[in-house]
């Protein structure tokens, strides 16, 4: 089993810029999955943000985000980042990383039963 954790949340200005980091316990599955980074802003529904390939091959954003974040990973520190430029208040959100069953990235339409593993979360708050 993988467990997740996320990391680096808090509370910035818009334009600002922030990383976050997943990290999981050293797991030998780790490396061969991909991972995905989602957020839930309050009252609205989760919604998916960015994935990574496992051999960081192929990625994929979300159209929301496209040109501002960047998800990265570094399987040897079994992490996996997200960094965000130019933030805006609408990222205001709780930001969860995922583990895939699979090692392909996951697209935005990946049904939930693609993942297996959820970090608890971190608190984006972006301020105007």
């Amino acid at each position: 089993q993988v467990q997740l954790a996320e990391s680096g949340g808090g509370a910035v200005q818009a334009g600002d810029s922030q990383r976050l980091s997943c990290t999981a316990l050293p797991e030998p599955t780790f490396p061969n999955r991909a991972i995905s980074w989602f957020r839930q802003a309050p009252g609205k529904e989760r919604e998916f943000v960015a994935s990574i390939a496992w051999d960081g091959g192929t990625i994929y954003y979300s159209h929301s985000v496209e040109g501002r974040f960047t998800i990265s990973r570094e399987n040897a520190k079994y992490t996996v980042y997200l960094l965000m430029n130019s933030l805006e208040p609408g990222d205001t959100a709780v930001y969860y990383c995922a583990a895939s069953r699979f090692p392909a990235a996951q697209g935005p339409d990946a049904p939930p039963s693609a993942y297996l593993f959820w970090g608890q979360g971190t608190q984006v708050t972006v301020s105007s």
